[in-house]
């Protein structure tokens, strides 16, 4: 067997033995600031109430942690099943230690055994975002956005999703508006908007600058724009 046959069974090893290997690899260097964390987690529709319960330990625990600045837990509108965790920490220090921490390790070990899918958690820094501390109220949805551009046009999706973050702000029923870059993949972004209620999203969604943002990156994009709509977990 050749060496690169060897390294490419090796390498396709150490995917299966850890599915969700991909979507955490580390950074190529070190993040500087504070780092938004998404992730993503999917669990048997049956296992939902269980799913919910393991999330909101989970965000307790995780909020009294030295380093955390914010940690929320969504669930997915029309699919409970699937929920998405959104935190911000002081630094990568921080992060780092919480990803070897008990909070993180349990829950980890507590989706697995019920998980629909690989957990896929992806770490960013921010982009154009706004005050930490902002918090939504009773009835606000989240909406969450994973956008990928080609990595050619990454200057040019950076300076879209930046224009859209700020037309965003101004909208009414704005309650925060986040757009945050992939530290190993600068041309993947998050966008993580929050809104006091449906009405105020689908007035969002048909401003002429959201319509006027998709008109841009249908040119650039890398893949579906995947726009998914969340309320808090209680």
């Amino acid at each position: 067997m050749g060496a690169l046959s060897r390294a490419l069974l090796v390498a396709i090893a150490v995917m299966v033995a850890t599915p969700d290997a991909r979507a955490q690899a580390p950074a190529p260097n070190p993040i500087e600031g504070p780092v938004y964390s998404v992730i993503y987690v999917e669990v048997m529709p049956t296992a939902t109430a269980e799913g919910s319960t393991l999330l909101r330990r989970y965000r307790t625990a995780t909020r009294t942690e030295d380093g955390t600045l914010r940690c929320e837990v969504v669930q997915r509108i029309g699919q409970p099943h699937q929920f998405a965790v959104l935190e911000v920490w002081r630094d990568q220090k921080a992060f780092e230690a919480h990803g070897k921490g008990a909070s993180s390790t349990d829950m980890r070990a507590g989706i697995a055994a019920i998980r629909n899918a690989p957990t896929d958690e992806r770490v960013h820094t921010g982009l154009s975002v706004g005050p930490i501390a902002s918090a939504p109220a009773a009835g606000a949805v989240y909406v969450v956005t994973h956008v990928d551009v080609i990595p050619p046009r990454k200057d040019d999706g950076v300076a879209a999703v930046k224009q859209l973050a700020a037309d965003g702000r101004t909208g009414q029923g704005n309650v925060r508006f986040e757009v945050v870059q992939q530290a190993n993949r600068p041309n993947h972004f998050t966008v993580a908007e929050i809104w006091a209620n449906a009405k105020a999203v689908e007035a969002h969604s048909v401003s002429a600058a959201t319509r006027q943002f998709r008109d841009k990156l249908a040119s650039m994009t890398g893949a579906l724009y995947d726009e998914r709509m969340y309320t808090m977990l209680d």
